[in-house]
């Protein structure tokens, strides 16, 4: 396998929030501990319910926020805000909503440009505009639909002229924020294999960040699982699809939608509530909710640790498991 264009270790994001005027500071654990690389012409996915850290993980990568804790690289530089500058055009973001983020006052054309007004103002006006009516062409769209506003597209072309965006500057690495969520089904395929043929093009590595697994399915090499701001799985995607070894996992995927009506369906619901991520409860914080839970799980947090497809969990699912 080539080598990682992206390498993190124990990325952590935590916020202090007000509890009042005489309370204390507390401290939101929006992250922690997140580990993986990214390799080109690669997807890895984040998956996870509401609230779990997947989009604190998009905002760390694409250079948004600082860590609190942990480190990453980007093709072998470590990323701190002393070079964020000299790295953004390695890494961009795509976001969930192709309505809010163009921007409605500016023409296309201008969108397009303005990565490269930032970042690269050395390159000629004329050159700047032959590179957006060319980057339009690859994502599918026209040529003249340089000179137009978004309001006048749809929002799946809306989110193809926000993927040219992010392409304009020769990113290596595209973090993808649930960039298909908002559109409608038959839209969501053509946006999905678009990306799937740019990767192919281009040899970009993915962050897909999302919370449907028949998406990751269809896009991903490999996953990562979140739960309440912690990795509880990974590995491989056919290896943690067909095998969860963790029981989110598996209630996970127990809740996603088949197509064969005619097969069996073993619906887990999970009771009780979400943790807050307040008030992370000691041990395993998905154990107020796991039909597995033992006292060691309520006393001692399980790690990721050992195989190509780790769990971290004292009792993991196995395939026999219904």
């Amino acid at each position: 396998m080539t080598d990682a264009i992206v390498t993190a270790t124990g990325l952590s994001r935590h916020y202090d929030v007000k509890g009042g005027m005489f309370s204390p500071l507390r401290v939101v654990r929006a992250l922690s501990d997140a580990t993986f690389t990214l390799h080109p012409g690669k997807t890895l996915a984040v998956v996870g319910e509401s609230g779990c850290g997947k989009s604190t993980l998009a905002r760390l990568i694409s250079l948004i926020e600082e860590p609190t804790d942990g480190t990453f690289s980007i093709n072998g530089t470590p990323a701190t805000p002393d070079n964020w500058a000299s790295l953004r055009s390695s890494v961009q973001i795509i976001f969930q909503d192709p309505y809010g983020s163009l921007n409605p006052r500016q023409r296309i054309g201008a969108i397009l440009e303005e990565p490269l007004k930032i970042n690269r103002p050395d390159i000629a006006a004329k050159e700047r505009t032959q590179k957006a009516r060319d980057m339009l062409e690859m994502v599918g769209l026209r040529r003249e639909h340089f000179d137009r506003y978004p309001h006048m597209f749809s929002g799946g072309q809306r989110q193809r002229i926000a993927v040219a965006r992010a392409l304009m500057l020769e990113p290596k690495v595209l973090v993808l924020d649930e960039p298909v969520s908002a559109l409608d089904l038959s839209i969501q395929s053509q946006i999905l294999n678009l990306l799937v043929d740019l990767q192919d093009r281009l040899g970009l590595a993915y962050l897909f960040i999302s919370h449907d697994l028949s998406v990751v399915k269809h896009m991903a090499d490999d996953i990562i699982v979140m739960y309440l701001g912690r990795p509880v799985e990974t590995g491989a995607i056919d290896d943690v699809l067909s095998n969860p070894r963790h029981p989110y996992t598996r209630a996970l995927l127990s809740a996603t939608p088949k197509a064969d009506p005619t097969a069996e369906k073993h619906r887990i619901k999970l009771e009780g509530e979400l943790p807050s991520p307040l008030n992370v409860p000691p041990g395993c914080a998905f154990a107020p909710r796991c039909w597995k839970v033992q006292d060691r799980c309520r006393a001692e947090r399980p790690t990721l640790d050992g195989s190509d497809h780790p769990a971290a969990c004292f009792y993991p699912e196995d395939s026999s498991d219904t």
